[in-house]
């Protein structure tokens, strides 16, 4: 009898009024549904080169702040960046993105790190748009929609099913 090989997906985010946790937390449910597939949720601060390199798969999730991905989001790909380059290329990722707006930079920015690292892409990025535009709106903890919440629990059953499969 053969032994199943286990695949292990790392979902790294940050979050500061709670919509990106709720998606990223989304995601990992929908990843887990997958036997075979280990799945670690952790925020962007608590992730190291290490959990990278451990990794098959990705899925990053961050809030666009000034339209821009967040600044933890930003300083766990700088410390990460060079340790794992040339080490991780052609495994696959996807992106969440909540954003007060548009979302379309922060995505720009991790696609273009993710190039750097020759990640393959496997889905569109999904941007969650809350409409927060004053100062009390944008800070307000935020409750993403169900509807939202199913699509990105979606692509985190789709990542993990790929990773089973070894589609990606």
């Amino acid at each position: 009898m053969m032994t199943a090989v286990l695949k292990h997906l790392l979902i790294v985010y940050h979050s500061l009024t709670g919509g990106t946790r709720q998606m990223a937390q989304a995601a990992a449910r929908g990843a887990a549904r997958e036997p075979t597939v280990t799945v670690t949720l952790a925020t962007a601060a608590e992730t190291d080169a290490e959990a990278m390199l451990k990794a098959d798969g990705y899925l990053f999730a961050c809030p666009e702040n000034l339209a821009a991905m967040s600044g933890q989001m930003k300083d766990f790909f700088d410390r990460t960046y060079y340790p794992v380059l040339d080490r991780i290329q052609g495994r696959p990722y996807a992106t969440l993105i909540c954003a007060g707006s548009d979302g379309t930079n922060a995505v720009r920015q991790i696609e273009r790190i993710a190039t750097g690292w020759r990640l393959k892409a496997i889905a569109d990025p999904i941007i969650v748009c809350t409409h927060a535009q004053t100062p009390e709106a944008i800070l307000r903890p935020k409750i993403i929609d169900a509807t939202e919440l199913a699509r990105c629990e979606e692509l985190g059953a789709t990542i993990a099913a790929g990773l089973d499969l070894g589609i990606f």
